[in-house]
């Protein structure tokens, strides 16, 4: 079956397409709840809760755009719902407190991270490590491509501690991964 058919069959709640469609976007939807979570066992609570409210909100998908879009907002929009609980909860984003409302943090976000050859595997590992706070407004702005000003009216902080969150995250990202570079180097060196 394509899409279309899955999707009007699990519009008539048929488990079996439910269960195939399932199958079928699980792995794609797993990876963007990875990004959004620091424990696999938080990912795995995410897409479960995920697919939950694709199948209660199928019926809102209208054919416009793709089905894969569609459901990566509900993914997105579901992480950021328990980023926000878990603000809440621990209060880590006494990180924000510093910044003074005007502040602007200086970035050069068009300058792409060097990963040489690790294995794209580390590096979401790395991202997965960040704090919260980082790693939140990371994803949204490498892999979701929204702006700050969308970030922020999102997360409900400034424009400029999204800025410095972004590169307070890419600075680490990139002392991380310029580490494991330069011990690649030098092995191979010494090896040599």
């Amino acid at each position: 079956m394509d899409d279309s058919q899955l999707i009007i069959a699990c519009k008539k709640q048929d488990r079996n397409a439910q269960k195939v469609l399932y199958e079928r976007y699980a792995p794609v939807m797993m990876t963007v709840c990875l990004r959004y979570s620091k424990e696999e066992e938080t990912a795995r609570d995410l897409l479960h809760d995920g697919f939950i409210r694709a199948f209660t909100q199928i019926d809102s998908f209208r054919g416009n755009g793709s089905f894969e879009g569609w459901l990566r907002r509900i993914f997105v929009n579901l992480a950021l719902e328990n980023y926000r609980k878990e603000k809440q909860k621990n209060r880590f984003m006494e990180e924000y407190g510093s910044l003074k409302k005007d502040e602007v943090v200086v970035t050069d976000e068009d300058d792409p991270l060097d990963i040489g050859d690790i294995p794209r595997e580390e590096v979401m590992g790395m991202i997965r490590d960040l704090s919260p706070g980082y790693r939140t407004v990371f994803n949204l702005f490498i892999f979701e491509e929204m702006s700050h000003r969308e970030i922020a009216a999102m997360l409900g902080i400034t424009e400029a501690a999204s800025r410095s969150q972004f590169f307070r995250a890419k600075s680490l990202l990139q002392k991380k991964i310029t580490a494991i570079l330069n011990n690649c180097n030098r092995r191979y060196n010494e090896q040599r």
